[in-house]
């Protein structure tokens, strides 16, 4: 008896738009509060702060992320583009790291440890901005360059008690927050209807 072999048709629709949405919508809930001080932090509000973080930025970005993996690992479905593995990496580290964020916020526990964790989701920022300079996708290379930023600040903020620095991630999520809203437009006009929109 013969091995049967599947094949899946290529897709163009690669599933970033949902990532990038995801976590813009984390970022001006969580940059916006952090920036205007509004809504002021109570148990309840660090619940509903909590339960934000982890279905947007969370799940949308994890799911973003195992989406692009096994599209480029196991079905082959969206051909040769390298740079998408490198947002299935992203995608899926952030997302869990999103899944953390927010249950240590609902639960009201330390934001301190979130110091060390900064380092590691720096280095993943800055080798996102290299790859996606490298491969020439600028708009892509900006979000990167815009978590660099905050994960930069995250952990003086953390480690070292400064105290503008909750304000200071707090614009550049919501900054961050603005642009991945503009890529999500984006890529979703380019998709959807064949029309650019990129810078």
């Amino acid at each position: 008896m013969e091995t049967q072999a599947f094949t899946f048709a290529a897709s163009r629709f690669v599933p970033v738009a949902i990532g990038f949405f995801g976590l813009g919508t984390g970022y001006f809930i969580w940059g916006g509060q952090a920036l205007f001080g509004f809504p002021k932090t109570s148990p309840e509000v660090n619940k509903t702060m909590g339960m934000w973080g982890f279905w947007m930025p969370g799940f949308m970005q994890f799911l973003t992320g195992v989406y692009l993996l096994i599209g480029l690992t196991w079905f082959d479905v969206f051909g040769n583009v390298a740079p998408l593995y490198m947002a299935g990496l992203a995608f899926t580290a952030y997302g869990i790291h999103w899944f953390a964020m927010a249950h240590r916020r609902y639960i009201e526990a330390s934001a301190e440890p979130d110091g060390w964790m900064a380092i590691a989701f720096l280095f993943i920022s800055i080798l996102g901005v290299d790859v996606f300079r490298r491969a020439g996708d600028i708009p892509v290379m900006i979000v990167f360059v815009g978590l660099t930023l905050i994960y930069a600040a995250e952990i003086p903020t953390r480690l070292l008690h400064w105290n503008a620095g909750g304000r200071v991630v707090g614009l550049v999520q919501f900054v961050t927050g603005m642009w991945l809203m503009y890529c999500t437009y984006a890529i979703t006009v380019d998709l959807a209807l064949g029309a650019k929109a990129w810078v």
